[in-house]
């Protein structure tokens, strides 16, 4: 038996990633989003609603850097996600965590998350139903702690988190369960 919700914003995993920007006065403001992700090899996309300090710092700065959290920092993470910077200057200071600048675009990359992207802004698209943001990678950054012997992201050594919008939860993401085009490769031969 199943139930109709009508239209609704349901699919999981939604991502949580972290937006770092600089405010005007070169202070950090960092906002969590779940609205986004890569679009293309070099490309990411990000859909805000344009009320955000986040995204005036985008149309100044023209930069950005897109990190994904671990469960170490998922209470400061969250935080992120219940502030505005609009109304609240202290944001970034209030979590304990620390920025240094990029050093390949005009954001700051927060020390805490073991995975971020560095990006330029491409396009901020106005849409009927809110902005788009898309951003070029130029350079992917990852903490020691998260890579393999081989030198390779480990995805399970994020310990990231995703979203889940139907119960406003959090999960843990870890197990790897399979092998992209090799768990199914096998349905090829009938």
């Amino acid at each position: 038996m199943s139930k109709n919700f009508g239209v609704k914003p349901y699919l999981f995993p939604m991502p949580t990633y972290m937006i770092g920007t600089y405010n005007e006065d070169n202070t950090v403001d960092v906002m969590m989003m779940a609205w986004g992700g890569i679009c293309a090899e070099d490309m990411v996309a990000l859909n805000l609603e344009a009320e955000h300090k986040t995204v005036a710092n985008l149309e100044s700065r023209k930069a950005f850097t897109l990190s994904v959290p671990g469960t170490d920092t998922l209470r400061e993470s969250d935080f992120f996600g219940i502030a505005s910077s609009n109304k609240m200057a202290d944001k970034f200071e209030r979590t304990g965590l620390h920025a240094v600048k990029s050093e390949r675009v005009d954001a700051p990359v927060i020390t805490e998350y073991p995975l971020t992207l560095e990006c330029e802004v491409v396009e901020m698209q106005s849409q009927p139903y809110g902005l788009r943001v898309l951003g070029k990678i130029v350079n992917v950054i990852a903490d020691e702690k998260v890579l393999d012997e081989a030198g390779k992201i480990d995805a399970g050594k994020l310990h990231a988190f995703a979203f889940d919008q139907m119960q406003n939860g959090y999960y843990a993401i870890g197990e790897k369960v399979g092998q992209a085009w090799r768990s199914g490769a096998d349905l090829m031969k009938k």
